[in-house]
């Protein structure tokens, strides 16, 4: 790495422009604009910068600057470098798939309807993207049946006018077939207008109008005019039912929102015209080279934008810190004005929560195909290692997790990740006896003395027991390479104190404390502290997860049961074979108060005049103001 001292320029200007790091190949890996670049850039060459910021400036060699006249020109430079120069450390999107869109290529002499993935050109007016592919198809055959201009190629096109006959869409009446003159250009032109003006307005307002002309060919006695524009409105109508409408008709905007965890992003944006969604598409944003101070909006505003045209009305859920700016560049661009608002009320509010929830729903989708690449857990395994100093990989990780209310009911859980992925055949539940006064610490080293002592028992098995036991050692025998608690330095302490109590030096211990997500480890005053986007942090946290989730789980079990057993033990003729039975059958109190008479009397044991006292205790034991129909359950 170069010290950043050694390339640190001189005599800067005062002047607003954009500026670029370079790194010892050449290549452009950053891109910035400034107010005031003097200002800006002497913050790169400071003491204590962030963590992403100082990786960039040691990994730079050079930086250069452009002057331009105004802020608004330095976004538009920058913007344009950043596409074309595609620097590591700037905010990069992936797309998470290739949406389509539909097209109409209106500067064709005959226009052309067709769908489209590849790069907008000029002369095609496109409407979308579409979110799925069949939706797309399904308003593409409607729109040929209601606006038949041409949809094939221009090699068949050209082939249909020199043979003098059209293709089946014309035979069917999904084209208007203007390859045999069967409609004039210039109506079909009109035709080609009408398509793009029902795409791009409101339903209602070309229902209305077709329903007039209905009427006009029925008066008209045209009866067959009359009865194929009905099944015009009929398509219409369909078409409008299926494509989201809930705002109201005179509500067009663009809508963007983001969710973030701690190694990726993602961008969900709605595109709705006339209070209909017309599209939605979402980019997915790797935030390991991200600088701390880049805002995802504004990036995103950038990328859209610099590629579509800007509707007048853009509302997101963060605002970008240079709002002013952003919005006078898309209005520059644009031609009218241009308003980015963040919605605090009111039915955009509630869309706008939507898009976010879309924007969460698209990284749970990425992060979990992305949890099962075997290279992205070898690097945040190897990250884990390097950071708690472990002598090798933890390629075995088992975590702990206690769960308890109030000290009752307690039960500890052990999840199993090998090779970063989950292992559920490994997964053990520990039951905690009540009586022993068992707080959290204590229940811990509990646990994970039970644990300890089935590894150091089922490693001695010898090679001829493991024959008899068919060529498998047990699951306990395999020791992790890692153990991960739930908790601080209380618990990781409790933990240390197991393994030293069985003379165990070879497993590492760590503890997972939720509150910042510090990592402690054993004889240890301080935490380690992740970096902020670890691809480490993030697998701990998801076995941490992983193992609260299956705690809670046992939890609830027993606790259901224990609540059940405490129940049938105060009803009278109850012995214990018969509430053996009926946990056996039903095992849960709600199960049972949904019993009718005739269910419960079914139980070997337990006749019709016991299973009435049954129900009559249970039903006893709700409010007087509530009745159970045993039929159905219900509470009346």
């Amino acid at each position: 790495m170069a010290d950043p001292q050694s390339y640190r320029p001189t005599s800067i200007p005062t002047d607003p422009g954009v500026y670029r790091f370079f790194d010892e190949k050449g290549v452009v890996i950053y891109v910035g604009k400034a107010k005031n670049l003097k200002n800006r850039l002497n913050s790169y060459f400071q003491k204590n910068l962030q963590e992403k910021t100082h990786r960039m400036v040691n990994t730079a060699v050079r930086v250069d600057w452009t002057v331009v006249n105004t802020e608004i020109e330095a976004l538009q430079l920058e913007f344009t470098w950043i596409k074309t120069e595609n620097p590591k450390y700037n905010i990069q999107f992936k797309d998470d798939k290739s949406y389509p869109y539909l097209a109409v290529s209106v500067a064709d002499e005959f226009p052309r309807l067709f769908i489209s993935r590849a790069k907008r050109r000029a002369g095609v007016k496109y409407f979308g993207p579409y979110a799925h592919a069949w939706a797309l198809r399904s308003s593409f055959d409607v729109i040929q049946k209601l606006y038949p201009i041409r949809s094939c190629s221009e090699s068949n096109f050209a082939r249909a006018v020199k043979s003098k006959r059209q293709c089946l869409l014309g035979d069917i009446g999904k084209c208007s077939a203007p390859c045999v003159e069967w409609i004039a250009k210039e109506d079909h032109h009109d035709l080609a207008k009408k398509l793009i003006k029902f795409v791009d307005t409101s339903s209602g307002d070309i229902a209305s109008a077709l329903a007039k002309d209905m009427s006009a060919a029925s008066e008209r006695e045209e009866f067959e005019q009359a009865a194929k524009i009905r099944d015009q409105i009929t398509a219409i109508e369909r078409s409008a039912e299926t494509s989201g409408t809930f705002l109201n008709e005179n509500f067009s905007a663009d809508l963007l929102a983001s969710h973030s965890e701690i190694t990726h992003s993602a961008v969900t944006m709605f595109s709705v015209r006339h209070g209909r969604v017309v599209g939605s598409r979402s980019w997915i944003l790797d935030r390991a080279d991200v600088l701390e101070d880049e805002s995802v909006i504004a990036a995103m505003i950038s990328k859209i934008y610099s590629e579509l045209d800007a509707p007048s009305e853009i509302l997101v859920d963060e605002l970008p810190d240079n709002l002013e700016t952003i919005e006078n560049w898309l209005t520059d661009k644009a031609g009218f004005r241009v308003s980015i608002s963040k919605p605090l009320r009111g039915e955009k509010f509630e869309v706008i929560n939507t898009v976010k929830r879309n924007a969460n729903q698209a990284l749970i989708q990425h992060l979990s195909k992305r949890s099962n690449d075997a290279a992205v857990s070898g690097r945040a395994l190897e990250e884990i290692a390097n950071l708690l100093d472990l002598p090798e990989l933890p390629l075995r990780i088992e975590c702990f997790d206690i769960s308890n209310i109030q000290g009752q009911h307690m039960v500890a859980s052990m999840v199993v990740f090998e090779d970063g992925q989950i292992k559920k055949s490994d997964y053990r539940r520990f039951a905690i006896d009540d009586e022993a006064g068992f707080d959290d610490t204590r229940a811990m080293h509990h646990v994970l003395t039970r644990r300890l002592k089935r590894y150091l028992a089922e490693r001695e098995i010898d090679n001829s027991e493991i024959a008899e036991l068919g060529g498998a050692r047990p699951k306990f025998a395999y020791p992790p390479q890692l153990i991960v608690v739930d908790g601080g330095a209380p618990q990781v302490a409790a933990a240390s104190r197991a393994l030293a109590e069985l003379g165990i030096s070879d497993i590492s211990l760590c503890g997972l404390a939720k509150r910042l997500e510090e990592v402690w480890l054993p004889d240890s005053k301080e935490p380690i502290i992740f970096p902020r986007h670890s691809e480490g942090l993030y697998l701990l946290q998801r076995i941490r997860d992983e193992a609260h989730r299956f705690a809670i789980t046992f939890h609830r079990s027993k606790r259901s049961k224990v609540m059940l057993e405490s129940l049938l033990d105060d009803i009278p003729k109850l012995g214990e074979s018969r509430r053996a039975a009926l946990l056996e059958k039903f095992g849960s109190v709600t199960a049972i108060r949904k019993a009718s008479v005739a269910d419960i009397s079914a139980i070997p044991g337990i006749g019709s005049n016991i299973a009435e006292l049954i129900v009559n205790y249970l039903s006893d034991e709700l409010p007087s103001s509530q009745q159970i129909n045993m039929e159905t359950g219900e509470i009346t």
